[in-house]
């Protein structure tokens, strides 16, 4: 219930406005998103590359509604991947198709895509197309085959394990060869699209990651397995020493700002880490998300409340 009414709020207009001139929000949010400019994401960058972290970097924003719209994210993701280059950050870039033209027209998307794969690949920077609600599951899709066919850029995209359609997914992606960040999924889903039990959600996550690690083992594709839970990262490892699939092929993926001591720990253990920075002024939906995923974000936020 708590979960689905975050969730409702995330797209709350009313609640938005509300929380962007909230001092205190914007405060905890810094939790869970580097800063609100470039300049900032680059500091943090900086300092994830010294503990032996590399980093995604998400410059804010979904959903435009008007073409016009698309040019802001556009410009702040060249600039972006012009600043992970002069810099010489060990960083990648993810971004949202709705906030570059996808529920507009596909072709706007296509074009402000291509200009940014362009940048990408002379810069050599990775770029993630991430997933949004299963409403966007099939275009998505479509849209990264079409640019990792046409573009030349090293483009990866995601696949969330609780969508029933994701085996099938993963089983054509892992063939084809792409790049995929498997997570469970941040959105509410209605129970003919997605598992709604817990359990249901991590076998198909693990089922999904053994999928994707054995297609890495035969040369095809490079996952990133996006979790916080100690179960499923044991699950990728112990399958992973299994098969013989060495810490090379893969990796894991966790949130900034959340569970650092784990993050160090498999780092030490020789195993790669890549953290989802995210910084912006749109920031709202996304801090709306993180605190829908667990109780405990809810409680931290209320006590911080009551602190002042």
């Amino acid at each position: 219930m708590m979960r689905a009414i975050l969730l409702y709020l995330s797209h709350a207009g009313w609640a938005r406005r509300i929380m962007l001139h909230w001092r205190l929000a914007r405060r905890v949010a810094r939790l869970w998103v580097a800063g609100e400019t470039l300049s900032e994401a680059v500091t943090r960058v900086k300092a994830m590359n010294e503990r032996g972290l590399t980093a995604t970097v998400d410059v804010l924003g979904e959903a435009v509604t008007h073409a016009e719209d698309t040019a802001p994210p556009v410009a702040g993701y060249l600039d972006l991947i012009d600043a992970i280059r002069r810099e010489g950050l060990q960083a990648g870039a993810s971004l949202k198709l709705t906030a570059l033209g996808l529920d507009i027209d596909p072709e706007l998307c296509h074009t402000n895509m291509l200009r940014i794969l362009e940048r990408a690949r002379e810069a050599g920077v990775r770029i993630t197309i991430d997933m949004e609600d299963s409403n966007h599951t099939q275009a998505t899709l479509d849209m990264f085959r079409r640019l990792r066919a046409g573009s030349g850029a090293d483009l990866h995209t995601v696949i969330q394990s609780y969508l029933y359609r994701s085996d099938a997914d993963i089983e054509a992606l892992a063939a084809e060869g792409a790049g995929i960040r498997l997570c469970k999924g941040a959105y509410m889903e209605p129970p003919d699209r997605a598992y709604p039990a817990k359990r249901d959600v991590n076998a198909a996550f693990v089922r999904q990651a053994k999928m994707l690690l054995d297609a890495a083992k035969a040369g095809r594709g490079y996952p990133g397995f996006a979790t916080h839970d100690e179960n499923m990262i044991a699950a990728v490892r112990a399958y992973a020493a299994e098969q013989g699939i060495g810490p090379a092929l893969f990796e894991f993926q966790m949130l900034y700002g959340v569970r650092s001591n784990l993050q160090a720990a498999l780092v030490a253990e020789g195993y790669r880490m890549r953290l989802y920075e995210p910084y912006g002024t749109q920031w709202y939906p996304y801090f709306m998300r993180r605190l829908a995923e667990r109780p405990a974000n809810v409680w931290f936020f209320a006590s911080s409340l009551l602190r002042g």
